[in-house]
């Protein structure tokens, strides 16, 4: 007896490569101390170790919402020109920017994918709007 279905189905599908970095551009930027504005830049996934890690330093331990600028400061690759990211960098940023890359983290380790779900106002549609590379109010 041959079975047909989805093992045949998915030998002819392409699965898409795996992707581990993200490219995001900040609301406002980070300036930097030559007043440079840093905007576009890279997050990658997390590992366990990366969520893990933190938890062991004093500054979060004394102040637990500490944790966010710690592990975002370990997953940011790229931003800007900067030569390196690190938490140091992240404390600096405008709490636009911080609540932005917050919710970029979750949406690329939580749900896999940059892309949000969203109704238009007016006529109530849904469709998905990619967060990825794009500053909030430009298309």
């Amino acid at each position: 007896m041959r079975r047909e279905g989805s093992a045949g189905t998915q030998q002819h599908r392409q699965q898409e490569p795996l992707r581990t970095e993200f490219e995001f551009e900040l609301p406002r930027g980070f300036v930097d101390e030559t007043g440079t504005v840093h905007r576009g830049g890279a997050m990658r996934l997390a590992t366990a170790r990366d969520e893990l890690l933190p938890l062991r330093d004093i500054r979060v331990r004394e102040n637990p919402a500490y944790l966010s600028v710690v592990l975002l400061g370990r997953v940011i690759t790229r931003l800007g020109t900067l030569p390196s990211v690190h938490d140091g960098t992240v404390e600096n940023m405008f709490a636009s920017d911080l609540a932005f890359l917050q919710d970029f983290y979750r949406q690329i380790n939580a749900e896999g994918h940059t892309r949000a779900a969203v109704a238009c106002p007016h006529c109530e549609e849904s469709f998905e709007v990619e967060l990825a590379g794009s500053r909030l109010g430009e298309s």
